[in-house]
């Protein structure tokens, strides 16, 4: 199935300029075929073109369907940006595959990056999303302080993954299926051990993700997959 991306399709008869080149000049589609567009909040639209202009390609929608996540519980990871930035699009490529719900940047003491290119990261999860076959696009948050992320609520279980000696969980047992989940990924150089209590003494459980001492971007691949596995 090839999948478009049209947010405001349910109010416009008009895919976006990218998809529209997509679609006529790459794809070389025209009048009278069918295709499929998701508004990338939970609906799948088949639709019909009727005018295949590489700009603004019209259409006439045929029919639509509902279709809820399947893993049926909220996920997010927050998450410090590598320095190397392909390393965090790697990281978000990976979890919006596999399903994830919110991808929340987090500032803290030892990161390297201090700020993302947000549109760059929203065209990842949007190619990841059609490419996998979802149909509700994730959230990516705005960056924020890590001081300032743990301390706003959330409906679920809240964990930190970090390597600091002390009583950790390992995720697979920490985690009951179902639930909505809260996963903490520290940068490079790890949270500090002030932002590990910090943490805890916001309600977050330290858990351990293995034995092996893994890069950001993979601890968060990680996490995600075992919330997905465990739901299944």
């Amino acid at each position: 199935m090839q999948l478009f991306y049209a947010p405001d399709i349910e109010t416009s008869n008009t895919l976006p300029e990218g998809e529209s080149q997509h679609c006529v000049k790459v794809l070389r589609l025209n009048a009278g075929d069918i295709i499929n567009i998701t508004n990338g909040k939970g609906k799948l639209f088949k639709a019909e073109i009727t005018n295949p202009h590489p700009k603004h390609c019209e259409i006439n929608i045929l029919e639509s369907k509902e279709f809820p996540s399947t893993w049926g519980c909220h996920i997010e990871i927050a998450i410090a940006p590598t320095k190397n930035i392909d390393r965090i699009e790697w990281f978000t490529e990976k979890c919006v595959e596999m399903g994830i719900d919110t991808i929340s940047p987090i500032n803290c003491r030892y990161s390297e990056r201090k700020e993302i290119k947000a549109d760059r990261i929203e065209k990842v999860i949007v190619s990841a999303m059609k490419q996998s076959l979802k149909f509700t696009k994730p959230t990516l948050s705005p960056m924020v302080k890590f001081n300032d992320f743990v301390k706003r609520p959330f409906d679920g279980v809240k964990f930190i993954a970090h390597c600091h000696e002390g009583e950790k969980t390992l995720l697979r047992d920490a985690y009951k299926k179902g639930n909505n989940c809260l996963i903490l990924i520290g940068p490079e150089g790890d949270f500090s051990e002030e932002e590990v209590k910090l943490a805890i003494e916001n309600g977050f459980k330290p858990i351990s993700l293995g034995d092996s001492r893994l890069r950001t971007e993979t601890a968060g691949t990680v996490a995600c997959s075992t919330i997905q596995i465990i739901n299944q």
